[in-house]
Order: C-alpha cells, then sequence, then structure tokens
C-alpha cells in the first residue's frame, strides 16, 4: 500500500492505523509526481490519495489517481478530501467503476472507517462516503427520474451509493435480502436501467445518484 499526503501528520496518521492494524505500507510520499513513481516501482495493491497535493493543491492527487487507474488496473485507489465534491468522485467512477473509494478526511482516523473503505474497495467495490451521500440526498426528491423512487428506495439506492452489498443493506435496514433485490430491481426500472456488458446496472444507478 501506498500513502499519499502533502500533510505529515495526516499522512502518519494514516499510515499508523494501517500499519497498526497489521497492513503493509511500502511507501508514503508528499505529492503526485511522487505517488506515481512509487506506484510504478512498487504496484502496490491500494493507493490511499489526498486530492489536493502541491504544487497548486487543486486537484493533483485526483489527476495522479486517474493515471495510476489507467496505468495500473489492478491497483485499488481510495480518494481522501477535506471537501465535499462529488464530481471527484463522478471522475473516477466513470472511467473505470469498481475498486475505488472517496472518504472526508474527518472521519479518516476512525480506522473502522478508513479499514472498511479499504477493504471493500480492494474487494472491487465503488465507496463514497456517507457524508457525500447524506449531502446528495437532500437533492434527490427535486430531479426526475430519481423523483420517481419511494423513500425506502431512495434509502437503498443511497446505501448502493456506499458501496454495500445487498447483504450488508439488508443488515442496515432490518430487511431481509429478498427484501432488498426487490427495492433494487424497482431503482434499475424506475431509472429505465438495463444491464448489458459495457455497463452494470448498480455502477449506472450509483451515477444516477451522483448526478442528482
Amino acid at each position: 500500500m501506498v500513502v499519499a499526503d502533502d500533510m505529515m501528520l495526516m499522512r502518519r496518521g494514516v499510515v499508523a492505523i494501517l500499519t497498526g492494524s497489521g497492513l503493509d505500507v511500502v511507501d508514503e510520499v508528499p505529492d503526485a509526481v511522487a505517488l506515481l513513481r512509487s506506484v510504478d516501482a512498487a504496484s502496490p495493491d491500494v493507493a490511499v490519495v489526498d486530492i489536493r497535493m502541491p504544487p497548486t493543491h487543486t486537484t493533483e492527487g485526483l489527476e495522479a489517481a486517474l493515471a495510476i487507474r489507467s496505468r495500473h488496473p489492478g491497483v485499488s485507489v481510495l480518494l481522501l478530501s477535506q471537501y465535499l465534491e462529488s464530481s471527484y468522485a463522478m471522475r473516477l467512477l466513470q472511467d473505470q467503476p469498481g475498486s475505488v473509494g472517496y472518504l472526508i478526511k474527518d472521519r479518516v482516523l476512525d480506522p473502522e472507517v478508513l479499514l472498511d473503505a479499504l477493504r471493500r474497495a480492494h474487494a472491487g467495490a465503488t465507496v463514497i462516503d456517507a457524508t457525500i451521500v447524506s449531502r446528495l440526498l437532500a437533492r434527490l426528491r427535486r430531479d426526475a427520474p430519481l423523483a420517481r423512487l419511494s423513500a425506502r428506495e431512495h434509502e437503498v439506492l443511497a446505501l448502493l451509493a456506499e458501496g454495500l452489498s445487498n447483504r450488508a443493506i439488508a443488515a442496515r435496514l432490518f430487511v431481509t435480502e429478498r427484501t432488498v433485490e426487490a427495492h433494487i430491481r424497482s431503482v434499475f426500472d424506475k431509472l429505465d436501467l438495463t444491464d448489458s456488458p459495457e455497463h452494470h446496472r448498480r455502477v449506472l444507478a450509483v451515477l444516477a445518484h451522483l448526478r442528482a
């Protein structure tokens, strides 16, 4: 695993959580150039990347993450940010959905949140911070076709956006997996989503959610 963040205290904090949990951190770097060099050399399983890094502190980390996904498709990417910007997650999701995550820094130093996001991203899931999802929910009811969803279907879609499996959604909502499957089918129908070799409906549903 490689950790990239120009803020030394944040970087060291993340590394301490990872190594304290028995994970192997092969490198920690302060900028996007060093990140790409490290990933090219070590080809880690996961790169933990701050979105805003030197020299301009805008989207250097995001651009590096996109380059990593292009050059090393087997490397999962977990983006970190101080900002609630769903457009950042959208750029990663549109090109290569799966094995990506986006967490708000305020929650990163909670070991359970960080480790859970890393596990799920490494397993191929799309993981969006619950804080981002909560903010997006405020917009959902204003926008068609999302306005057609019921309150429960909005809940299910929000949990899909967090990258949860059907089993995990069922546990969160205290319902059966069969009930969750029925809600997801209804969401797909209402959003006019169909499976094809090029698109996966779960990912398309999440993208619809994030575009709202």
